[in-house]
């Protein structure tokens, strides 16, 4: 066992213990409670007085817990009797009359009056420290009968199992509150995981100037088989283009332009297309549009709408686009052959001029 140290004495080191152990309840200062004043009145019905009270000793004061017939909310240590009565924590300390102990007597007030009777049962820790006392009190001498005083003191151990009920309750509400914290910080892992997984699947998956989706996308998409059966449920359309001149674009104005260029091109797609159609930059200056359930002359009125907001772009330099469109029916045209229909389109649009859109006419 460690030396006790010698500054501190052994009545010190006692009172810590019994201070932290009190602290452990987290009582002192808390709003009053209906099963804590209920014990109080049967106290005082009990021991027919007109003042009971629980209270707890904490640091130099006492705090009332519940009271009735009492009017201070708390009193100084020194000038309480419950503060005397936890010296003998085993012992219930009954004084008849005040008057004939005058040491006593200077320590309560009830309402403003001299007390005279005062009897009070130590409230106990399971490990026997004295938290605070259960007590009763009047103007007047009497003697409580020993039946009052088994009361007395039963209704302390059931003050003593409600403590260890509100601080298991309390305990039991920590844990809960660190579990339910730790579940909140697990959730949030899984959430910062997922959204950490879904931003390397969409920086894999989209071209990262433009937004729209790039080629390892369009793979992914091509396999899956959600795609698969939307281009296998009915027609669709591919719609080929590429930027004019795009190099030539890039070496008179620059990259950064080429880059605005882009994009500009990008977005007047978006704006073109249905929310259920698909659009890709499938290389350099080269994007590809997937329109299902849609057949040819819809494809090239689309196409057509794509050529008309490229060429109306608000740029510092103009901008046109050329298009080669193709359609494929279920079953029958694989997406490799209706893309190289397309592209074939596009180069018939590109040597026709630029900036026109070709729908594919090779006999079926």
């Amino acid at each position: 066992m460690s030396a006790v140290p010698s500054s501190l004495s052994f009545v010190d080191v006692a009172e810590a213990a019994r201070q932290a152990a009190l602290d452990r309840y987290a009582i002192v200062d808390t709003a009053p409670e209906q099963a804590f004043d209920d014990i109080v009145r049967l106290a005082s019905m009990l021991c027919d007085v007109p003042a009971a009270a629980i209270s707890f000793i904490d640091q130099d004061r006492l705090w009332f817990k519940a009271r009735t017939g009492i009017d201070q909310p708390q009193l100084d240590r020194s000038q309480s009797l419950c503060g005397h009565a936890i010296d003998a924590p085993q012992e219930t300390l009954v004084v008849d009359d005040l008057d004939l102990r005058p040491d006593y007597a200077r320590r309560r007030r009830l309402h403003g009056l001299r007390p005279r009777f005062y009897a009070g049962v130590p409230l106990l820790s399971p490990e026997g420290q004295a938290l605070g006392v259960l007590s009763v009190g009047d103007t007047t001498p009497r003697t409580i009968t020993a039946q009052q005083l088994e009361g007395l003191q039963l209704l302390a151990r059931q003050t003593e199992h409600l403590l260890e009920l509100r601080r298991y309750l309390r305990e039991q509400g920590r844990l809960l509150a660190q579990r339910e914290a730790v579940a909140r910080r697990a959730e949030d892992a899984r959430n910062d995981l997922q959204r950490r997984h879904d931003d390397l699947q969409y920086a894999a998956t989209h071209d990262a100037l433009t937004g729209l989706l790039n080629r390892t996308g369009l793979d992914q998409l091509r396999e899956s088989n959600e795609a698969d059966a939307r281009l296998s449920s009915g027609p669709y359309v591919l719609i080929v283009l590429d930027i004019d001149h795009f190099k030539r674009i890039n070496d008179r104005h620059g990259h950064l332009f080429g880059d605005r260029a882009l994009c500009a091109v990008a977005d007047a797609i978006s704006r073109s297309v249905r929310a259920t159609d698909i659009a890709a930059r499938f290389g350099g200056e080269e994007f590809l549009v997937v329109l299902p359930d849609t057949r040819l002359d819809g494809g090239a009125e689309i196409a057509e709408r794509i050529r008309r907001q490229v060429e109306a772009l608000a740029l510092s330099a103009p901008i046109t686009v050329s298009l080669g469109v193709a359609d494929g029916a279920p079953g029958s045209d694989a997406p490799e052959n209706v893309f190289e229909r397309a592209d074939q389109a596009l180069y018939r649009a590109k040597k026709g001029g630029r900036n026109r859109v070709v729908a594919d006419d090779t006999p079926r």
